[in-house]
């Protein structure tokens, strides 16, 4: 049985400014940590269908590394973006899909995120760890 997320943030960016920063390479650098504190020293994006996107999170604590990446399977720039999920320490596990929904309204935008295939007994972390990256995201925005 796998289990499945959803998230809604409003923030204070149109949807094209959002959409960019789910796919350039920089500003993911910025904001896509799993807890505070954390680093992404790498982030790749290769923005087509069937592309590829990937990061690297490090805990800066003790150095480890989490890994991971999938491919786009949905681009519509500044709707929607879509994307497969595999970590790089379970290579075997079914891929994760990952959905991001841009959603303008009142010179704010909604950013519905839906992660669905979880490991059973773990949307609390992927909960937690994606709330803290809309968090950053956030706090990328204004810089």
């Amino acid at each position: 049985m796998t289990e499945t997320v959803r998230i809604e943030w409003a923030f204070q960016a149109s949807a094209e400014e959002l959409f960019d920063a789910w796919t350039s390479v920089e500003v993911m650098k910025r904001w896509w940590q799993a807890a505070q504190g954390w680093e992404t020293p790498t982030a790749e994006v290769d923005l087509r269908i069937g592309g590829t996107v990937r990061v690297t999170m490090r805990n800066p604590a003790d150095g480890t590394e989490y890994g991971g990446g999938g491919r786009y399977t949905v681009i519509d720039r500044p709707r929607r973006l879509a994307f497969s999920w595999t970590w790089d320490d379970a290579p075997t596990a079914s891929p994760q899909l990952i959905e991001v929904d841009f959603i303008p309204a009142g010179g704010r935008t909604t950013v519905v995120l839906t992660n669905r295939g979880l490991p059973e007994d773990t949307e609390g972390d992927y909960r937690d760890g994606w709330t803290n990256a809309f968090a950053n995201l956030e706090a990328a925005l204004q810089r």
